[in-house]
């Protein structure tokens, strides 16, 4: 098993597209619909946030597990593709509907909605991410169809970061702006997600007959190094997009004075992140994929002293310092994804289990507890600041503002320039323990 057909390939990638319609609509806006629509304080906010996002992240393994011991006619992924679109479709519409109820009301559906969604999020989308490693093992056919993959990926998030603002107003404008543009959403992200399931099959090297025990996922786990490194590149990536991503709408409500703006930041930004994914593959294949990711996290801190010296009304080097924020994410967005299913042969390669859905999930697991460190931070470094929602900002607020678009994604760049070091599973590497797995497997 090597190479994947182009319409295998396409049909896989467009998954994420329609998976970034959620991703997005909660990691850029739902933090705002939640203070200057939804009507939460910050501070429950924060909590809100921390809450649903470790629970989430808590069921990545479970489903992991789960996934890993599925046997059915379609595969052991794939069901899960058929079935999942359509409550994740209705739990994400919820999440971002306004109910008429008290105070205490609204704050429990805030927090029952979001629980929910990231709970079926989690079975839809870490059987996706684990079909990566099930349609080929070569080491740079994944590096292709990972940066496909991210290329639907981005072309949703730009969507939604773009298109958000503009169809809440055009569906009506605020609540049920909101309510109908994750209709929209959810019809659509459910068309793509049945478009992979009919378009793949599952394949693998020396897929066990039967499905693995707990005690050998444990060790497909705790015997791998490189998985460990690739975690705490995932982590540090998400925490950096998640600063990036839920600052800019108050950073451009509030520090430039220009709400219409933010739209068109992301249109260029997201816009430029995409664009540099055409070079990941040769970057990779010249410096590997810890290198690849090492230039873009010099690039982003780059991106990111450059934004803090920048006056807010300098638009012109916000947008540039900002493309460059996000260029310097692109190579982790990607490369990260295609680390993960080499740390599942060489977890094969030292125990004789084959994990992919185990060690997924765990990987899905801490850039989920990323995402909820670096939500709460969001939130809670806003209540810190002082930010009130709806009213002029103080300048210890607009301060802290442009302190979290700027300082704190530059400090997590510098922690994953480290991290890219100590990894080890290269490419080389990585062909030598497929081509042992193939003569056992024969044997």
């Amino acid at each position: 098993m090597t190479g994947v057909t182009a319409n295998t390939r396409f049909a896989y990638a467009v998954g994420d597209l329609g998976i970034n319609l959620y991703f997005m609509s909660a990691m850029t806006f739902l933090l705002i619909f939640y203070t200057d629509v939804f009507g939460l304080s910050a501070q429950v906010a924060a909590w809100v946030f921390l809450v649903a996002r470790v629970i989430d992240a808590v069921t990545d393994p479970l489903m992991g597990y789960l996934a890993d011991r599925t046997r059915s006619r379609w595969g052991k992924l794939r069901p899960y593709l058929l079935f999942g679109p359509v409550p994740l479709a209705l739990i994400s519409l919820a999440t971002f509907t306004v109910p008429d109820f008290g105070d205490a009301g609204k704050i429990a559906w805030a927090y029952v909605t979001y629980i929910l969604f990231g709970i079926v999020y989690t079975v839809v989308t870490i059987p996706y991410a684990a079909m990566t490693a099930v349609l080929t093992d070569n080491h740079h056919e994944r590096t292709k169809l990972s940066t496909l993959r991210m290329a639907c990926a981005f072309a949703g998030g730009w969507g939604v970061s773009v298109g958000m603002m503009p169809l809440v107003g055009v569906l009506g404008g605020g609540a049920g702006g909101w309510m109908w543009t994750m209709a929209l959403f959810g019809v659509a992200a459910t068309a793509l997600l049945w478009w992979t399931f009919a378009g793949t099959r599952e394949r693998t090297v020396a897929m066990p007959a039967q499905p693995i025990s707990l005690a050998e996922a444990g060790r497909a786990l705790v015997t791998n190094p490189p998985l460990a490194v690739v975690i705490l590149v995932f982590v540090l990536g998400m925490l950096a997009f998640t600063f990036r991503q839920a600052s800019a709408p108050f950073y451009f409500k509030y520090n430039v004075g220009r709400e219409e703006l933010v739209s068109l930041y992301f249109s260029v930004t997201l816009g430029v992140m995409f664009l540099g994914l055409v070079a990941i593959p040769a970057l990779s294949a010249r410096l590997g994929k810890a290198g690849a990711i090492r230039v873009g996290a010099v690039v982003a801190m780059l991106g990111g002293l450059g934004f803090y010296v920048t006056p807010a009304d300098n638009v012109v080097m916000v947008f540039v310092w900002g493309a460059l924020l996000s260029l310097g994410g692109a190579p982790v967005a990607v490369l990260g994804w295609a680390m993960i299913p080499d740390t599942v042969e060489y977890a094969q390669w030292r125990t004789g289990a084959r994990a992919d859905g185990v060690i997924f999930s765990t990987a899905s697991f801490f850039q989920k507890m990323g995402k909820a460190l670096g939500g709460w931070a969001v939130a809670a470094l806003l209540a810190w600041f002082g930010y009130v929602a709806n009213q002029p900002q103080t300048a210890e607020s607009l301060h802290g503002i442009l302190v979290l678009m700027s300082i704190c994604p530059l400090l997590v760049n510098v922690a994953l320039l480290g991290a890219t070091f100590l990894y080890r599973l290269d490419g080389k590497t990585h062909e030598g323990i497929v081509a042992e797995l193939r003569e056992r497997a024969r044997a």
